[in-house]
């Protein structure tokens, strides 16, 4: 199949020292729904910028759709959609005001306009309100505006950067819905940031774990997973933990035992069949418990795994995250001038 973009040796650095984006490479077959996971601040929101020729590359080299993304800015800003995540809808405009404004802007012919208007605004569920100032719109109907404006001109390739931030999770659940449908009918090539694991579990055929600016795991969900190696059971001592770590290697099933923040974490094939297991060689060694608990595969593990730190969808913006809004607005500032 042929790949919609492919990214080599990705780089981007920030006032010569916040290197937020570091040798990043990757490729996006056509089609593909393919997400970018990781917390604020690991470089998704600049990897997309870059891909998108919205910031330029410090190094490295990048096509989507055929074009190449430092030698092509215009011709590929017309030919993508793009849906970030700051809110971009005017709020003075109607929401049929906006995707006319967007559909001249694209180059939507005069004559297909007004039907590919009506047809997004019944397909996104906005029809009722489409002359309604969007100042009046909730959140949930405004990422709909946003992405009925991305995708306007029936692009190839949409990027969207944390489309869902804000949402509650029934707005969530509709937003990828109506995603979900879009690519079947058009079999458009969807790229994707986000912080949440639910939305990359449920929705992508394929994710890169991203953390500090690099690539830390990439594959399907299901291979994530299976890279992981089976259960894992957290053990949890109390003080001094004497020869807890070798009693716990040399239980039957274990695979691994790795310490983290004081804890063990224990993989094994069963983890039921090893709790009862791990608390015998505990009191046997005269080792207090402050807890055991058990987890099954899954993408927050994964994160764990491969970056050595858990997950968290509610950390606050980083300094790379400032970093790239002053130069998108500094870029956007520049272009009016």
């Amino acid at each position: 199949m042929t790949d919609a973009i492919v990214a080599e040796g990705l780089t981007r650095v920030f006032n010569g020292s916040v290197r937020a984006v570091d040798g990043v490479s990757f490729s996006v077959t056509e089609g593909e729904i393919y997400g970018f996971l990781g917390p604020n601040g690991a470089g998704k929101t600049t990897t997309l910028s870059m891909l998108t020729a919205v910031l330029g590359l410090t190094s490295g080299h990048a096509t989507v759709d055929g074009l190449d993304v430092t030698k092509h800015p215009h011709d590929l800003k017309q030919r993508i959609g793009l849906v970030f995540q700051e809110s971009t809808a005017d709020q003075d405009l109607t929401g049929r005001e906006n995707l006319e404004v967007a559909a001249a802007l694209f180059g939507v012919p005069l004559r297909e306009a007004p039907k590919r208007i009506d047809y997004l605004l019944e397909r996104l569920a906005l029809a009722d309100s489409a002359d309604r100032l969007v100042k009046t719109y909730s959140g949930g109907m405004r990422r709909r505006l946003e992405l009925a404006v991305g995708i306007i001109h029936s692009p190839r390739v949409l990027f969207l950067d944390e489309p869902t931030l804000g949402l509650d999770p029934q707005g969530r659940a509709g937003f990828w819905k109506i995603i979900g449908d879009l690519r079947k009918e058009s079999g458009m090539t969807v790229f994707l940031t986000t912080h949440y694991l639910d939305e990359a579990d449920g929705m992508c055929d394929r994710i890169a774990i991203i953390d500090h600016g690099k690539i830390a795991a990439s594959g399907t969900p299901s291979e994530l997973k299976d890279r992981v190696g089976g259960d894992v059971v957290t053990v949890r001592p109390l003080g001094t933990t004497g020869t807890l770590e070798a009693a716990l290697r040399a239980l039957p099933g274990v695979t691994s035992v790795a310490v983290q923040d004081g804890s063990f974490r224990v993989k094994c094939p069963s983890g039921e069949t090893l709790i009862p297991k791990v608390v015998a060689a505990a009191t046997g060694l005269g080792v207090s418990l402050a807890g055991v608990s058990l987890r099954r595969p899954s993408l927050d593990e994964v994160f764990l795994e491969f970056t050595g730190r858990e997950f968290r969808e509610d950390e606050g913006p980083t300094a790379t995250d400032r970093a790239v809004f002053l130069t998108r607005f500094q870029d956007a500032r520049r272009g009016r001038r």
